[in-house]
C-alpha cells in the first residue's frame, strides 16, 4: 500500500534561455514506464528539429521510488539527465515526468553550463507545476477472459485505477493500482462477472 504524496497535478511547459539556447522543460505525471515511453514520443513529434532531449523520472514515492531513470540524449555523460533526477528528488514528489527539450544556440555552455541550465529548467517547471495528493493505493492481480478486459478497463477509468501489466495467455492476468477506498467496488464487479482476483502484500 503507498503512502500520501505529492505529484504533479497535470502537464506543464516552461522555457528558458541560456547563452542563446532554448530549453523547453515539460513536466507530467506518469504511473509505468510506457507512459514515459508516450510523452518521450510526443515530444520529439513536437520538436522533431531539437539538438536534444534529455529526461528523467520516478515512480512511486519520493524518497523511495520503486522505479527510475534518466537518458543525457548525446549530451556529456551527467550533464542532463542526473540533474534533470537531482532536481526532482529535491522537489519531494512522486510518479513525475521531467522533459527537457533544447535547441543549441551556438555558444557552447560547458559541463557545468550544462548542468545549471538542465537543473535551472527543470527547477523552473517543477516550481511552476500544481501538485496533488496521491491516494493510498493496494496491488491486485486479476484473472479474466478476453472478453472481460474491456469492462474491466472501463471500470479503472470510473474509479482512478491504474491498470498497468497485462499478459495475455490462456487467460488475461492484469496487475491493477486500485485506491483502497475503492477496493470493496472492485471486489462487487470482480463477483458479479465470476472474475478472479487477488490482493497483493
Amino acid at each position: 500500500m503507498s503512502r500520501n504524496y505529492p505529484v504533479p497535478a497535470g502537464f506543464l511547459e516552461r522555457e528558458t534561455e541560456v547563452k542563446k539556447s532554448r530549453f523547453i522543460a515539460r513536466v507530467a505525471p506518469v504511473s509505468s514506464r510506457d507512459e514515459v515511453k508516450a510523452r518521450l514520443e510526443q515530444a520529439h513529434k513536437d520538436h522533431p528539429d531539437a539538438r536534444h532531449i534529455c529526461w528523467a523520472y520516478q515512480i512511486g514515492r519520493p524518497g523511495a521510488a520503486a522505479e527510475a531513470g534518466m537518458n543525457d540524449d548525446g549530451e556529456p555523460s551527467g550533464t542532463a539527465g542526473k540533474p534533470i533526477l537531482s532536481v526532482i528528488q529535491h522537489k519531494d514528489m512522486g510518479d513525475v515526468l521531467v522533459l527537457v527539450i533544447r535547441y543549441f544556440g551556438g555558444i557552447k555552455l560547458g559541463a557545468g553550463g550544462l548542468v545549471r541550465a538542465y537543473a535551472g529548467a527543470t527547477e523552473a517547471v517543477l516550481s511552476a507545476v500544481e501538485r496533488v495528493i496521491q491516494p493510498p493505493t493496494s496491488r491486485v492481480t486479476i484473472t479474466m477472459t478476453f472478453a472481460d478486459e474491456q469492462p474491466l478497463r472501463h471500470w479503472c477509468e470510473q474509479n482512478e485505477a491504474q491498470l498497468d501489466q497485462v499478459d495475455y495467455g490462456s487467460r488475461v492476468v492484469a496487475g491493477i493500482a486500485v485506491p483502497v477506498d475503492r477496493l470493496n467496488g472492485l471486489s462487487e464487479f470482480c463477483d458479479a462477472r465470476g472474475i478472479g482476483y487477488s490482493l497483493e502484500n
